[in-house]
């Protein structure tokens, strides 16, 4: 089977609770499964694409209870590589509202997938993927998996897919010299780069109006699509040499973890239609009704986002 995204990363389970109670005292926790690169697949699924999600997991209940929620959102789940005697990874986390910022605990060390090795990727699914989605967070988990996420990209190139690379950066796994160092070098290998603004700041330390952002980030790496999200300014690409915008949508944030990823998912597919800014106007949307749903994946149709989507203002510039 030929797969429209591979994304290969990490997966957890996120225990929360909701605003209003906090982690040191909450009765219980609510349990879902989170991951970036997994949040891209199940979101590119159930906007109709074949998607496919490579990763390591222990082979016990946690394992199989991530598994499971990742699959059910339409995703292949048949490449994840099963081990034993590995841990699974957890998260925390502390939703709130202003002023008290959300709060988040990893306990991730040590897991099933920080383990993954080039010898337990499906090489075939990445070498037939119309295109391979890496993050940020992977290389940063450990030696072994960095040197996977580097072979990943370099496969899925050499094959003809289309590599892209989410910045993501995460404090607490890697210093942002570092980060730079490796995203940037992966980043010239790829077709797409997306980058926060504040990723852009803290990781590149590139600053300035978004516009001006999204062509410094271009000129640094030599990725051809770039793309940049602002927050409420919306999102700049450039595909080439040319650029676009579009402007964010109204939402109200009842959980902001995975909007991201949601946005990742839209742009994707746009890229794959050839139409980056069709896919940053759709990601937004995604992004946006993310936004209203707790838990890190969204679970939208595409019916939603194509209402959502009607009458919304881009630009396109040559």
């Amino acid at each position: 089977m030929t797969y429209d995204i591979v994304t290969v990363g990490e997966a957890m389970l996120r225990l929360w609770v909701p605003p209003g109670e906090r982690l040191e005292d909450a009765p219980a926790f609510r349990v879902t499964v989170a991951g970036a690169e997994a949040n891209v697949a199940m979101a590119a699924a159930r906007m109709g694409a074949r998607t496919a999600w490579l990763s390591a997991l222990p082979e016990n209940p946690l394992g199989r209870r991530a598994v499971r929620e990742v699959g059910a959102h339409g995703v292949d789940i048949s490449h994840v590589y099963w081990t034993d005697g590995a841990r699974m990874g957890l998260y925390f986390v502390e939703l709130s509202v202003p002023p008290r910022p959300i709060s988040v605990l990893y306990d991730r060390a040590q897991s099933a997938a920080a383990a993954m090795t080039e010898e337990v990727v499906a090489w075939p699914a990445v070498e037939t993927a119309r295109l391979v989605h890496v993050t940020g967070i992977t290389p940063a988990l450990s030696e072994s998996s960095k040197e996977m996420t580097y072979e990943v990209v370099r496969r899925a190139r050499a094959a003809g897919s289309l590599v892209s690379i989410d910045v993501n950066y995460r404090r607490l796994l890697w210093e942002p010299a570092e980060c730079a160092l490796v995203v940037g070098d992966l980043a010239g290998l790829a077709d797409v780069l997306i980058s926060t603004i504040e990723d852009a700041r803290d990781v590149f330390q590139i600053t300035g109006p978004p516009d001006a952002v999204v062509r410094e980030l271009q000129g640094l790496t030599g990725t051809s699509r770039v793309i940049v999200t602002a927050g409420g300014e919306g999102a700049f690409w450039l595909d080439g040499d040319k650029a676009g915008s579009a402007a964010s949508y109204e939402a109200e944030a009842l959980d902001r973890i995975g909007a991201g990823d949601a946005f990742a998912a839209g742009l994707l597919l746009g890229v794959l239609e050839d139409d980056v800014g069709r896919g940053v106007d759709r990601g937004l949307a995604m992004a946006a009704l993310k936004l209203g749903i707790y838990g890190d994946q969204l679970t939208v149709s595409p019916e939603e986002v194509e209402l959502l989507t009607k009458g919304h203002r881009r630009e396109v510039t040559r």
